[in-house]
């Protein structure tokens, strides 16, 4: 079944807070001692304030899935996912996720493209992370303002972004083209990521327009994921000239 949207579980202390301002939040689980003051305090009182139920609990364990919750869990209304075609407008700058396995990656990645000003993002319905409350906490509230799409293929993806004159452009260490300075993003351009380690998909690799790679220096490791898809989507606001 097709999820409704992602969301409905928030953790930590930056998460909670953007999905309380963005009105989403229903209920919050609260660690004792943890909202009476400093950063937790003030998201505790703005939840009150819109009318969320705020609950008690001695140990915020039995409730977190994160590592990390700082003592904070909220129950949210998920964020609906768009339609593919409304991010493949005129200009578009989006970013297509590979099957990428790290949820952490994911939540990363959606912070870079939020803050490179990329239109959305692209995820697979299968074999990838789910967009969890670990990926929502690597975030730090992200997802409250990107737009994300949620596809059954990403090979189609590629596809579909041709018909609506959009250009594809592969993310990939065994591309021989440099990603910095290319001109193709200066047009309506998808960028796509592979997933870690194995990097694009076969498919995928076959109908993009080109591929890319990030030049490196010698005897060096392959990057991060998420930091390559971060280089990608400030390389596309910087050929953009926008400051």
């Amino acid at each position: 079944m097709v999820p409704a949207g992602i969301g409905g579980r928030v953790e930590g202390i930056h998460p909670v807070a953007a999905a309380v301002a963005a009105g989403r939040v229903t209920r919050i689980y609260c660690e004792t001692g943890r909202g009476d003051h400093g950063n937790a305090g003030d998201v505790i009182n703005s939840a009150r304030s819109r009318g969320v139920e705020v609950i008690v609990v001695e140990s915020i364990w039995d409730h977190a899935e994160t590592d990390a919750p700082q003592g904070l869990v909220a129950q949210a209304r998920p964020i609906p996912f768009v339609p593919l075609d409304d991010l493949l407008g005129d200009q578009a700058a989006v970013l297509v996720l590979d099957h990428l396995e790290d949820p952490r990656n994911v939540g990363a990645i959606a912070r870079s493209a939020l803050a490179a000003g990329m239109a959305g993002l692209v995820v697979p319905e299968r074999r990838s992370a789910p967009i969890s409350a670990v990926s929502f906490k690597a975030a730090a509230g992200a997802f409250e303002h990107l737009p994300v799409a949620l596809i059954s293929s990403v090979a189609d993806c590629v596809s579909r972004a041709k018909r609506a004159n959009v250009w594809t452009v592969g993310l990939d260490a065994s591309g021989d083209q440099s990603l910095f300075g290319l001109d193709l993003l200066t047009e309506s351009v998808a960028v796509f990521v592979g997933a870690e380690g194995s990097g694009l998909g076969r498919l995928v690799l076959e109908r993009l327009d080109v591929v890319v790679s990030i030049p490196m220096a010698p005897k060096s490791e392959s990057l991060n994921a998420s930091v390559a898809a971060a280089l990608a989507c400030f390389e596309v606001r910087r050929v953009r000239g926008v400051n």
